[in-house]
């Protein structure tokens, strides 16, 4: 079987599960897992034979494909913002709307006086998030917490690999008793659980079956639990003038900006996603004299 015939297998097994574009994506990033060859080089290369042990491993993956599993947890990486991340069924896989919160903060951060030393992370999941700020803001402290042993150790080996300095801490946030061990930010950031129970019937089988429940779901009559524990902990813990940044419901936004509010921020920002959505929101804690 040749690069280009293996190309065609995906797309004629999977046209079923998967729509023509997003089969298109999903062969070229695993015939690149498979040859070692990029997307060019496939071009190039088209008449390349697999052997034995590759058409074995293609087999596979379009067999784990048609049980609804994600490519990036079959291959074991995913890519954000233009680096690649180890990813396991511990982590979420990062999306690309989360860049877009990356960088609204590396944004802010530019034009910050004073400038921003310190930046928390709160579930840092892969450390997609801590890792793709600590790259374009290099001189700041970035510490990270999560509730999960196993996304720890997952994030630890992505710094590593993509050699950035972070502090990564096993934490359980919403017990309040574990705030006194942490310090002082600029910058709070979190891409919390936000969606309901309720939702679940609404979602793709590939998140609902494959990806960690601890860091998707809140309970239907609690959707604001993490956004009101970040507040309490952000009133705290944020520097004069400090920002909190936060991930949302794209239904929430005026449930979350209100919270806000009522928790004494003074500047309160919510931001559509590259879909329109809105997905991002930035409060500033400015103590007035």
């Amino acid at each position: 079987m040749t690069i280009k015939e293996a190309r065609l297998k995906f797309i004629d097994e999977l046209k079923k599960e998967l729509d023509p574009g997003e089969t298109k994506n999903i062969a070229e990033l695993a015939l690149e897992k498979i040859s070692g060859l990029s997307k060019t080089e496939q071009i190039k290369y088209k008449e390349t034979l697999f052997n034995a042990d590759q058409i074995d491993f293609l087999e596979k993956i379009i067999s784990r494909l048609k049980q609804q599993e994600p490519i990036q947890y079959i291959l074991g990486e995913a890519w954000f913002a233009g680096m690649k991340f180890k990813v396991n069924k511990s982590v979420l896989i990062p999306r690309p709307e989360t860049e877009e919160l990356v960088e609204w903060i590396v944004h802010e951060a530019g034009g910050t006086k004073p400038e921003i030393r310190n930046i928390l992370e709160v579930g840092t999941g892969s450390g997609c998030i801590a890792i793709a700020i600590k790259k374009k803001l290099q001189p700041v402290s970035l510490s990270a917490i999560d509730v999960c042993s196993e996304a720890i150790f997952t994030a630890t080996e992505n710094a590593i690999a993509l050699e950035t300095d972070i502090e990564f801490i096993l934490l359980d946030f919403l017990d309040e008793k574990n705030w006194n061990g942490l310090g002082k930010f600029d910058v709070i950031v979190s891409n919390p659980p936000y969606v309901r129970q309720n939702e679940k019937q609404t979602m793709h089988k590939r998140v609902v079956d494959f990806e960690p429940s601890l860091a998707l779901f809140v309970p239907d009559n609690d959707a604001l639990l993490f956004y009101k524990k970040l507040a309490d902990f952000a009133k705290m813990h944020l520097t004069e003038g400090g920002k909190l940044f936060v991930e949302i419901n794209e239904t929430l936004g005026k449930e979350v900006s209100t919270l806000f509010q009522t928790k004494g921020f003074n500047s309160i920002e919510i931001r559509n996603d590259m879909q329109g959505k809105e997905r991002m929101v930035k409060a500033v804690m400015i103590n007035e004299l």
